[in-house]
């Protein structure tokens, strides 16, 4: 099942997609909650419901014609108010990478324990203009992930019980201003203004019974699903970057037990992945100053347009917009 978040007279309704037509969940049943957060805070007994009433709209036993042509309808972001939002690093083959280009070797505990930071659940967004500052557009960057939403609440949760606390997964940008983060992260805090402007998820959340053909066993040590999903980056149609869902390390349960650790996970929480092989310009352009010392560094600039596509969770759509002032952090430094 495909859920969509949508803006209907100023406020967030759900729906799910079959045939690239949007249908409000009161078209499955007139019980069913009418937003994300509600149907989340309900998951357990709603989730059945819905899955019934897709199922009979997909098979004609029951027909509507109140689909909405996706094309006209307002996306946000499937999960608009995230109760919190963690990002992982998930992705060992990201990680060495950005480490060697450095010049530094690859640490030892990424392959100990997941780590994750919080991000601002408040800068979360959908498909769209994403509005940067003049300093956001100091060494902008994309970050191909897929991220999850928590369905139920738990605490203390263990790895191998916690892909029942997943409600679906959905694409994520989790967008960086890399010279605000290389300056702030000096003082070893962070990432905080360079990651906090803007994060997006999207197009659609698609759910876990809707993605058993791409599950694939965890590696070899590690507890927990993981799903064979191709992944690619698109810069204004041009392709910049590939990797897959698969190559995880760290699995989105082993994550799960290490966030809920002595702490509450509620429905509405979201948790990316953290960046897959190749997927950030931060990575690509020092694996190609390695090969070249005279290689162009790439970076997003104001007007360009960011695809993120995984295979079945559809294309997540960005134009990064600048915005008209010249109000800088930087332009305040003391020295």
């Amino acid at each position: 099942m495909k859920l969509i978040s949508y803006l209907e007279e100023e406020r967030d309704r759900l729906g799910v997609l079959i045939n690239d037509l949007v249908y409000d969940m009161e078209v499955l049943h007139p019980d069913l909650p009418t937003s994300m957060s509600m149907f989340l805070n309900y998951w357990e007994d709603m989730f059945p419901v819905a899955q019934a009433g897709e199922m009979m709209l997909r098979e004609g036993s029951r027909t509507s014609s109140k689909g909405m042509p996706i094309s006209n309808v307002q996306l946000l972001a499937p999960v608009p108010l995230p109760t919190s939002c963690r990002d992982g690093y998930a992705f060992r083959q990201h990680v060495a990478a950005a480490r060697r280009n450095r010049g530094v070797q690859m640490i030892p505990e990424f392959d100990q324990f997941p780590v994750f930071y919080f991000t601002n659940p408040h800068s979360v967004q959908g498909p769209g203009e994403v509005n940067c500052m003049p300093d956001h557009l100091e060494k902008l960057d994309f970050e191909l992930e897929a991220a999850i939403v928590i369905c139920k609440h738990g605490r203390n949760i263990s790895a191998e019980e916690a892909d029942e606390y997943i409600g679906g997964l959905m694409i994520m940008n989790d967008l960086s201003a890399r010279r605000l983060q290389t300056e702030e992260m000096l003082l070893n805090l962070g990432p905080a203004k360079g990651k906090d402007f803007a994060t997006t998820i999207g197009p659609w959340l698609v759910t876990l019974d809707d993605l058993e053909q791409f599950v694939v066993p965890p590696k070899e040590g590690h507890v927990g699903k993981r799903w064979n999903l191709s992944m690619r980056c698109y810069v204004n149609d041009r392709q910049v970057s590939e990797g897959n869902l698969a190559d995880m390390d760290w699995t989105f349960a082993e994550i799960i037990e290490r966030a809920s650790y002595g702490v509450n996970l509620f429905p509405g929480d979201v948790i990316g992945s953290g960046t897959v092989g190749t997927g950030c310009f931060l990575e690509l352009n020092g694996t190609g100053k390695l090969v070249d010392p005279n290689y162009p560094e790439q970076w997003l600039l104001a007007g360009d347009v960011v695809e993120l596509e995984v295979e079945h969770l559809g294309k997540l759509s960005n134009t990064i917009v600048a915005e008209e002032t010249d109000w800088s952090l930087f332009k305040k430094k003391k020295i």
